[in-house]
């Protein structure tokens, strides 16, 4: 655009919304940080926990999904989601693509109802001024209505393969051990099997002497032995002390003896700190987080919200954060970037303008006939040019039309155009970028993947996207 001089640098500069790329940046860090908060792995063991079947594993997984999609973008629940569901399904021996489909699915219409939930939302509500809580109540019942049709579609079309070989609590328990070996190495039920060394270890030997003498030579020997080995451990423990905690280390020591006091091995309490300040960390991650969705119910500023929020856990990490930023999609930030100046440039040509005038008149809002027109209009163009181009494209000329009607009907163009839009990802699966993780996702899995095909999703996704749509659009509320 700017080579062939349809917009000038400077013009490139000022079409860049630096409000969508901070609010999309900071989602991105606050979705990492949940993630090394093992977050979605807890959502993960939910899926399974008392599980009654494959139907069953599947509603959970669309409820769910839609749930923390709506929270955390449907880009980021099926990064990390995908691979644990096909576990699942391999060790339950069910077929993977029903599942699948419901992850992808249910991330695409859980996301539809908050700001936050995926790119396009961002650019609606920059550019609608709708607060988070309106664009909330605006699209909410939709949505649940959209999960509930949704998953009886999936259920209607794969009845017949949806059961469990396996039982699901022994598969929930495989789950885990593979999972959170490394986490659980140190869990608190399991230091308190283990013995402790009591602290005076005369004491000790007092006892096993009594105890040895009904014996002979034999028990005497074991309770030298005995006696030897608890002066070596406590010789072992006061070195230990010594090193790690220096003299304050000594002076606790002596007063823990005088009180008979168990003295903890100076790893164990350094393994306890640690995780006492992990668990405080995990606390304090979810309260921000918490405090964050208040604050945007509230109709603060999304984009400052939700950057103060990553800030916040930034610090209180007390690390470097580094490895947690290099994890931030860079290359959608910059995708973002070229794609308003695209946008922006296309729009200067006149050609849009030209099309939307040409069609304005079948595709008002303020008739059936209006809302079907512009419906079909959204669902062909996310298809074709991807959901946040054309929101882009099209945001301000609808809004602008339903302006002209009242503004109670502007603000529901809006919603209509992020339901739409956002739904329309579930055509095929080329149609959102959560339906390509999900497939690359799935079919990179170790030890064996699954290659999730164009025509299984377009088979279901054809249905369902006309279906889902048209009953959303009944519930879209101005």
């Amino acid at each position: 655009m700017i080579v062939f001089r349809v917009i000038t640098p400077s013009q490139a500069y000022a079409a860049i919304d630096l409000s969508v790329l901070g609010l999309l940046f900071g989602t991105m860090v606050v979705s990492i940080y949940l993630e090394r908060a093992n977050a979605f792995k807890y959502l993960g063991i939910l899926f399974s926990w008392k599980s009654r079947g494959a139907k069953d594993l599947l509603c959970r997984i669309c409820i769910f999904t839609a749930v923390s999609s709506a929270l955390f973008t449907n880009d980021t629940c099926c990064v990390l989601l995908s691979e644990f569901i096909l576990k699942i399904a391999r060790q339950n021996n069910i077929p993977p693509h029903p599942l699948l489909l419901a992850l992808a699915s249910s991330a695409n219409i859980g996301s539809s109802a908050t700001p936050i939930g995926n790119p396009q939302n961002l650019i609606i509500a920059i550019q609608s001024g709708i607060s988070f809580g309106e664009f909330l109540v605006g699209i909410l019942p939709a949505m649940l209505v959209g999960i509930v049709v949704n998953a009886l579609i999936l259920l209607a079309m794969y009845w017949k393969i949806l059961f469990m070989k396996k039982d699901e609590e022994t598969a929930m328990e495989e789950v885990i051990s593979e999972e959170d070996a490394a986490s659980h190495q140190f869990s608190p039920v399991h230091l308190s099997h283990q013995p402790s060394f009591e602290l005076n270890p005369t004491l000790d030997s007092i006892d096993d002497s009594k105890n040895n003498n009904k014996d002979d030579h034999v028990g005497t020997s074991e309770h030298g032995s005995r006696e030897v080995a608890a002066v070596d451990s406590f010789t072992r423990k006061l070195e230990e002390k010594m090193a790690v905690e220096g003299e304050h280390g000594l002076m606790e020591m002596a007063n823990c003896i005088e009180a008979g006091i168990p003295i903890e091995p100076a790893e164990k309490k350094e393994t306890l700190i640690k995780k006492w300040r992990r668990k405080s960390w995990k606390v304090c991650l979810y309260l921000v987080t918490l405090g964050m969705v208040i604050a945007l119910l509230l109709g603060l500023n999304m984009s400052w919200t939700v950057l103060t929020a990553a800030l916040v856990l930034v610090v209180l990490d007390f690390k470097d954060a580094g490895p947690c930023l290099d994890k931030v999609s860079y290359s959608l930030l910059v995708f973002f970037c070229g794609m308003f100046i695209t946008v922006d440039g296309f729009n200067r040509t006149g050609i849009p303008s030209t099309l939307w005038t040409m069609m304005e008149p079948h595709a008002r809002i303020n008739h059936p006939g209006g809302i079907a027109v512009l419906a079909i209009v959204i669902l062909v163009l996310s298809n074709l040019a991807s959901n946040v181009p054309t929101v882009l494209l099209l945001g301000g000329r609808v809004a602008a039309s339903a302006a002209a009607i009242s503004p109670k009907d502007q603000k529901k163009a809006w919603l209509i155009l992020a339901w739409v839009s956002t739904v329309a990802g579930n055509f095929s699966l080329l149609g959102s970028a959560a339906n390509l993780i999900v497939c690359e996702q799935a079919r990179r899995a170790k030890p064996v993947g699954y290659t999730l095909s164009f025509w299984t999703h377009l088979k279901f996704g054809f249905p369902s996207t006309l279906i889902v749509t048209a009953i959303g659009l009944l519930l879209i509320r101005g």
